[in-house]
């Protein structure tokens, strides 16, 4: 077994939970990094796979099949940003007006743009990269699934790709992006609760 030590800084409040709970530290560490490490080599191992996408959301696979079935050649973040516009009812979607996006300026960008990137097995590498920082995005933001509004936020913290070219180009930005998945996440929560 080999044996890396990880430095973790915790919120507060968190810290304190943990604390309280008695659960060991480590373990927690260990699952928890092993599932990301599982879930991002499913996502490198190439064509979406319902099974292995457990807590992708609907819509989000379908993203994911909307730009592996665009090209032939490993999928690019053009192609990932091409299947969520394409799906287009996804929260990522519909949250680029608040970011100043428009949907048909973004195709337009995208016709426009050149196709190449690094290459990888079923993805290319920046497109790999957004996958997982799309995972990772869920993960900070403590949500328990993966869906459009997360893989708009791997794409812009992707710094190589196409796409989080063009999405910043425009004028978007991760910061402001999660605190509009988060405002639209806790309006959707409020609405529920107040029509129950």
């Amino acid at each position: 077994m080999t044996i890396v030590r990880v430095d973790v800084t915790l919120p507060d409040e968190l810290a304190a939970a943990l604390e309280h709970s008695g659960v060991p530290v480590s373990a927690l560490c260990e699952r928890a990094l092993e599932q990301a490490v599982r879930r991002a080599n499913a996502l490198r191992a190439g064509p979406v796979d319902d099974a292995a996408l457990p807590h992708w959301t609907a819509r989000a696979r379908t993203a994911l099949r909307l730009a592996a079935a665009r090209t032939d050649a490993p999928v690019t973040t053009a192609d990932l940003l091409h299947g969520l516009l394409t799906e287009g009812a996804n929260l990522g979607v519909r949250l680029l007006p608040a970011l100043g996006l428009d949907q048909d300026s973004l195709q337009a960008d995208l016709a426009a743009a050149p196709a190449a990137e690094d290459d990888t097995a079923g993805w290319s590498g920046p497109a790999a990269a957004a996958l997982e920082l799309t995972l990772a995005e869920a993960t900070l933001l403590g949500h328990n699934y993966v869906g459009g509004e997360h893989l708009l936020l791997g794409l812009l913290a992707e710094p190589d790709g196409i796409a989080g070219r063009i999405l910043r180009g425009r004028g978007a930005d991760l910061p402001s992006a999660r605190a509009a998945v988060t405002t639209a996440l806790a309006g959707f929560a409020h609405a529920r609760a107040t029509s129950a």
